[in-house]
């Protein structure tokens, strides 16, 4: 018998006992004596049945724990993140375990094989690779319920909750553009991660839109050394563009810094946008134009993705894209590009 298809009735039946005598004896409740106890407990684990403590959680208001796991803790983006998901978590009476990844699809395996063995009542990941975490994905939600977060394996089927990224892209290259760029470098991740793939393909989709030129992009990871040194390569690559687009706030941070050690000036120079809204982009010197990511809905949006996928283990995958928005700020504080005029004509305009 399949583990996911064992339900507390069929423990009974095999047991033989009522589903009451069951219930109490494997969530612990009295008046059931030690006896029954153990003959329903070897029962339930021969049977691979487990108690689903997340639903008894709910029911009666006593803790469960949900694992979260990010590729780079000490990332303000997803330091927030844990923020608003402890938050949200906290409603429901839940718990929150962090683990850390490091970026390592063999660390996230080992992570995931961990919260699963401690019976977490579900999971929250953002996925190192797109690819290459596929197998320990598919395999942790075959054993509990799991929702991808910011990023996501396609070929995994489960929930997903994230950002709509074609839409911040498009609010960053209609901003610039307002402000009289046509020549605009993306600084972001490689293909590694979706999210990567995705603003990378976005930003794409909008230069050849607005049929603009096609200028080579640098790419890498989401990290502040990412950016100082792309921040070097832009500075020798004389003439600038007119702006960069950065894949993140960590990376936008680390060009604007950059770029202040070889002399360039930012926005007067070239201007700087960054992705997430984060406190970086408060810290920035000049202080950063983004797309915020709405953190407290997204974390909202999933804990009811995990919610449902308990009750529901069968549900058809809930595939979630929320709207971000574009903050102005100083690094993009250009006067806007003048309206297009009619050029003057003849002896009219000159006499006028």
């Amino acid at each position: 018998m399949a583990r996911d298809t064992v339900t507390l009735r069929d423990v009974a039946d095999a047991a033989g006992v009522s589903i009451a005598t069951a219930s109490r004896a494997l969530t612990g409740k009295n008046r059931v004596s030690k006896a029954t106890t153990a003959h329903v407990s070897r029962v339930a684990e021969r049977l691979g049945y487990r108690v689903n403590v997340f639903g008894r959680a709910l029911r009666e208001g006593t803790d469960g724990a949900v694992g979260v796991i990010v590729p780079v803790i000490s990332n303000p983006f997803y330091g927030q993140l844990v923020h608003s998901l402890e938050e949200q978590l906290r409603e429901h009476s839940l718990e929150l375990i962090i683990a850390d990844s490091h970026g390592d699809v063999a660390r996230e395996r080992e992570r995931l094989r961990m919260l699963v063995q401690r019976r977490v009542e579900g999971i929250v990941i953002v996925p190192s690779d797109a690819s290459a975490s596929l197998d320990a994905v598919a395999e942790a939600a075959d054993d509990v319920p799991l929702v991808q977060l910011d990023r996501r394996v396609e070929e995994a089927p489960t929930d997903f909750v994230g950002v709509d990224n074609e839409r911040g892209i498009a609010l960053l290259v209609n901003h610039l553009g307002e402000r009289g760029a046509t020549e605009i470098v993306l600084v972001a991740s490689d293909d590694t991660t979706s999210a990567g793939r995705e603003r990378r393909a976005a930003f794409d989709r909008e230069i050849a839109r607005r049929g603009l030129p096609v200028l080579e992009p640098i790419l890498d990871r989401f990290t502040l050394e990412f950016g100082l040194s792309a921040a070097g390569t832009i500075a020798r690559s004389r003439p600038l563009p007119d702006a960069i687009v950065a894949g993140d706030d960590l990376i936008a941070t680390g060009l604007i810094t950059g770029l202040k050690r070889h002399g360039v000036v930012v926005p007067r120079d070239v201007m700087v946008t960054g992705f997430d809204g984060t406190m970086l982009a408060d810290i920035c010197d000049p202080a950063l134009t983004t797309v915020v990511q709405p953190f407290d809905q997204i974390a909202a949006e999933a804990v009811r993705a995990l919610l449902r996928r308990t009750k529901q283990r069968d549900a058809p995958a809930i595939y979630s894209r929320l709207a971000p928005a574009l903050r102005e700020s100083m690094s993009t504080a250009r006067p806007l590009a003048p309206p297009d005029t009619p050029a003057p004509a003849g002896d009219d305009a000159q006499a006028s």
